[in-house]
């Protein structure tokens, strides 16, 4: 069973780095990818975390990386190999990947099918999205004509920000920025497909890559309801925003509140939350058909493939 406690943070006798969601553990030869329920939202991380949610991104992650097809850092959710604390061990059930170490690509690779968010401010304002011409007249949510590619700077604190794909050819040379937007686009159009046969439409979504044995492999998360916008298929409707399976449900109640964005961030209310944690357990249950005590029972020999 998936345990009860919230998971905010984590200890071991390994050295780490903490971002806003993961902990990451050096164990010399790989990386012990922690992921936590914190929650974060427009830069802050939130006082109060999501039960369950690190076991979902985890899980889910673990998912698509076995399914879609492309050379990826994810070893095992199996941690028997590991001499851990025992008060540990379930603490980390379910939460936790063995990966291979990379050299991280420091730009964020974002693919939209859908006009939402950042894309649709920009397209308001200027009919485009990083560059990118779109036809005139289009209403938030619609769905585009194609999936764009559309990198923002990787920040490690503050905010991401859109970028052309001009400055990745300068930063990266054209070579390995034209393979990066070939991947992104080949991931995200693989996960929409399936997606869209279990119900769900990946508006948009934001990848990782990295250098691994001189090979660009995928990191970090895949196709979660952290990196993506998840709506149901069944009532989606153009011309305004969609229900969603994603923290977009959190994003909305903070903006609903009096909070400035400036400050510490407010305490979620216990229905805000529960709802947020339920909202993440249905998507990787429509996604993968399985619930989550499924996936666990099946974790302990998972491997990448």
């Amino acid at each position: 069973m998936v345990t009860t406690e919230t998971v905010l943070t984590t200890s071991l006798p390994y050295p780490k780095r903490s971002g806003k969601v993961r902990d990451v553990y050096d164990l010399g030869d790989r990386l012990l990818v922690v992921s936590t329920d914190r929650i974060s939202a427009f830069d802050w991380v939130l006082p109060v975390g999501i039960p369950g949610k690190g076991v979902v991104l985890t899980q889910l992650s673990a998912y698509w990386f076995r399914m879609l097809g492309v050379p990826h850092h994810f070893l095992t959710t199996d941690l028997t190999s590991l001499d851990l604390p025992n008060d540990q061990t379930a603490l980390l059930r379910g939460r936790s990947m063995l990966v291979r170490k990379a050299e991280v690509i420091p730009f964020e690779c974002v693919v939209r099918g859908y006009l939402e968010g950042s894309g649709w401010r920009e397209y308001q304002q200027t009919g485009a999205i990083c560059g990118i011409r779109l036809p005139p007249g289009l209403r938030q949510c619609d769905r585009l004509p194609e999936p764009i590619f559309t990198p923002a700077t990787k920040a490690e604190t503050g905010h991401d920000e859109n970028v052309p794909f001009e400055v990745l050819v300068q930063e990266l040379g054209a070579e390995v920025a034209e393979r990066l937007r070939r991947l992104s686009l080949q991931v995200y159009q693989a996960g929409r497909a399936r997606a869209e046969e279990r119900g769900i439409l990946i508006a948009d979504t934001k990848f990782e890559w990295g250098y691994c044995d001189g090979e660009i492999i995928l990191i970090d998360e895949v196709l979660t309801p952290d990196s993506s916008r998840f709506w149901p298929a069944e009532t989606y409707q153009p011309g305004g925003p969609q229900p969603s399976f994603d923290k977009q449900f959190v994003r909305e109640w903070l903006m609903r509140s009096s909070w400035d964005r400036n400050s510490p961030p407010p305490e979620l209310p216990d229905d805000i939350v529960a709802e947020t944690a339920a909202r993440y357990r249905q998507a990787f249950e429509l996604l993968t058909g399985q619930t989550i005590d499924q996936a666990l029972a099946a974790s302990q020999s998972d491997t990448g493939g």
